[in-house]
């Protein structure tokens, strides 16, 4: 489809159509939406807000052209949940705040030199493991919430009942679903958990009878110490590869080429101005949305326009305590159950990502590189001490990223 066919086809939508659009838009990304606030200890209407208004910077910086709506990354959960019981929510902020920043950094890189260097830097054979061990590292917190250790109110029979139900709702849809039901799995097993932990009574309603209807959400401004900072820094390698895959992706359902315009370099800055945005304000990391770029396939709304009504609306939620409050009541088991399948499926595509390379992984170099990655990502290796530690994917990524530069490539050993 030509950019004149396109261009003919945006107004006919109706205006009603387009806000009836953009809802559905959030309604789908909704559940992992809130689900990175609700698993890191930060405010799910913060995240809301900054989901919402990191999306119309995208927008801004990319020219509405690209329909993508941003959101939380899966790939921050482990190091912010570190990086919160190490130094604080608000130097967290600052860490992440430093992290968008480093998207910038690639993005001004890529304008000037391409991407060429970047995938010399950040072959699959790095990227991949360090992926693995982003969703491999969260397996112990996804099985002891399902299991219940992490509730106070909830033993381990009624847990596990929770957890299992939730977990075979949502893969049912993921794998049998049909249409729109395909694309909210998360939210529908959240929904079926929820509905199940309140005939059971074990839902307390406590917090939304005490919370306002309207109220503005509990921001938390960044402060900035180093070990935070570079804490977190190395965690912005993965998701700033994974954008690149995230653009060609959308390309091919839009049959546009977004890597030229309205390039490359613009979605890069757009996603790391809005992650750097979003922890100005104290919510997660943003960046573009595998869930919406389903719902952009199945319903073919290809008009970006739809994407800024759905920022909109998430913003205007993001008022709404009473939502942010329910939100907080969900049990902690029903999150565990869907979360044994999330971070299990993040391996899965960092498992991907090193078969599509199609390089022999028994090949001594291939073979050293990613065994250092997992081990050093997911046993619990560290460096340093006190408010200097390098550990888990931080560590995970650098060990990475030094081996590939340091060791010969195959062709060069023989």
């Amino acid at each position: 489809m030509t950019d004149q066919t396109a261009a003919a086809q945006v107004p006919v939508d109706s205006p009603l159509k387009t806000l009836l659009t953009g809802a559905q838009m959030l309604f789908v990304a909704f559940g992992a939406l809130v689900l990175v606030p609700l698993l890191t200890g930060l405010d799910p209407s913060v995240a809301l807000f900054t989901a919402g208004v990191g999306t119309l910077v995208f927008h801004g910086i990319t020219r509405v052209t690209v329909p993508v709506f941003l959101a939380s990354s899966f790939a921050f959960i482990a190091p912010i949940q570190g990086s919160v019981a190490n130094f604080g929510i608000p130097a967290t902020m600052g860490g992440l705040m430093a992290a968008g920043l480093v998207y910038v950094v690639i993005s001004q890189a890529v304008r000037m030199k391409g991407t060429v260097w970047l995938h010399r830097l950040l072959p699959p054979v790095v990227v991949g493991p360090v992926i693995m061990v982003i969703g491999l590292a969260l397996a112990p917190v996804a099985v002891s919430m399902a299991t219940g250790e992490t509730s106070d109110n909830i033993d381990y029979g009624p847990a596990i009942l929770l957890s299992m139900v939730s977990l075979l709702v949502t893969l049912v849809l993921a794998v049998f679903g049909r249409g729109l039901l395909r694309l909210v799995p998360i939210m529908g097993g959240i929904v079926t958990g929820y509905a199940l932990a309140l005939a059971m009574g074990l839902v307390d309603f406590s917090p939304v009878h005490e919370a306002a209807w309207l109220s503005i959400p509990a921001f938390t401004a960044p402060s900035f110490h180093w070990a935070a900072i570079l804490f977190m820094i190395p965690v912005a390698i993965a998701p700033a590869v994974e954008h690149i895959g995230d653009m060609v992706a959308i390309g091919s359902v839009t049959g546009k080429n977004y890597l030229d315009k309205p390039g490359l370099h613009r979605t890069l800055l757009g996603d790391g101005v809005a992650t750097s945005m979003a922890a100005l304000f104290g919510g997660p990391p943003n960046t573009t949305y595998s869930e919406v770029t389903g719902a952009v396939t199945l319903t073919r709304a290809f008009n970006p326009v739809i994407m800024v009504v759905a920022a909109c609306f998430a913003i205007g939620l993001a008022f709404v305590a009473k939502l942010g409050a329910l939100l907080q009541t969900i049990p902690g088991p029903v999150m565990g159950g869907i979360m044994t399948l999330l971070f299990g499926s993040i391996a899965v595509i960092g498992m991907n990502t090193l078969v599509r390379a199609g390089h022999s992984l028994t090949a001594p170099r291939n073979l050293v590189v990613v065994s250092l990655i997992l081990v050093f990502g997911i046993g619990g290796m560290q460096f340093g001490g006190g408010q200097f530690t390098l550990q888990g994917v931080s560590l995970a990524a650098l060990v990475g990223i030094l081996l590939n530069w340091l060791l010969p490539d195959e062709e060069e050993q023989h």
